[in-house]
């Protein structure tokens, strides 16, 4: 399946950022909850994604995803006419987030959260759904961001504010938490993370949540030394078939000695 040819770059930590046609608004860099989207876009990605809720670890969040029944699956990769669509899988380090903060609704309840890498929006769409106060999603690709609206739509939410840039190495936002999944893939990407998560921490005291369902860039890397198990999820079978086989996925706490607690 061609598909699977993106995935198993993104798995083993190869994958790149392939450019695409020029959108009217490709350079934009913030998303704001009034804009509309794109009509020739949305009814491409409608046409070209299935909406699902199941074989994942949130039942109650529903997505557009690339499935075995979307066109794009079996397509050569060079036909999708825009960047790589990593949005359009549900990865199982978002998926633990997701599941951990829709089980545990005091981590986000009334506090700002940023979702760094945001992809397809599903842990922004549980932090929202569990009452966090200001929710702000992040991805670089302008698609990714388009979908997450869509995915607002479909679980009846006003789409939040989406941030189309790379904000690792910026200025410390002032976030009660921030979260990631699956964002270590890369060792050169790793590391400017691990420095900019640090930085956070230490001018805002900011609590960080990393989901990963252990691949090796991130087992192996420094930043492990300073993480607390939170909690463990076994994926469901097929989250495991589409992932090579990976079993289980881990919500980490990135401040040990303030590891969060169930509510």
């Amino acid at each position: 399946m061609a598909f699977r040819i993106w995935k198993r770059l993104l798995l083993s930590g190869r994958a790149c950022r392939r450019g695409g046609p020029a959108l009217r608004w490709k350079r934009c860099r913030h998303w704001s909850a009034g804009k509309s989207l794109d009509p020739e876009v949305r009814a491409f990605l409608e046409e070209n994604t299935e909406v699902t809720s199941s074989g994942h670890l949130t039942p109650e969040i529903r997505l557009r995803l690339l499935t075995p029944r979307c066109r794009f699956w079996r397509e050569k990769p060079d036909l999708w006419p825009y960047g790589d669509p990593f949005w359009a899988i549900y990865w199982p380090g978002g998926q633990a987030l997701s599941r951990y903060i829709l089980d545990n609704p005091c981590v986000v309840k009334g506090r700002s959260v940023l979702d760094l890498g945001s992809g397809c929006g599903a842990t922004a769409i549980a932090a929202a759904m569990s009452g966090a106060s200001q929710v702000l999603a992040n991805d670089i690709d302008p698609i990714a961001g388009m979908a997450m609206v869509l995915n607002c739509e479909l679980n009846h939410l006003n789409p939040f504010p989406i941030t189309i840039k790379n904000i690792i190495n910026s200025e410390a936002g002032n976030w009660d938490l921030i979260v990631l999944g699956d964002m270590f893939y890369d060792e050169q990407l790793a590391d400017g993370l691990h420095r900019w998560l640090r930085k956070c921490i230490r001018i805002h005291q900011t609590e960080v949540l990393i989901g990963d369902p252990g691949r090796h860039q991130f087992l192996s890397h420094s930043i492990h030394n300073d993480l607390h198990k939170v909690i463990e999820y076994s994926l469901p079978e097929y989250t495991r078939q589409e992932n090579n086989g990976l079993t289980s996925s881990v919500v980490w706490s990135y401040q040990p000695s303030n590891g969060l607690e169930s509510c």
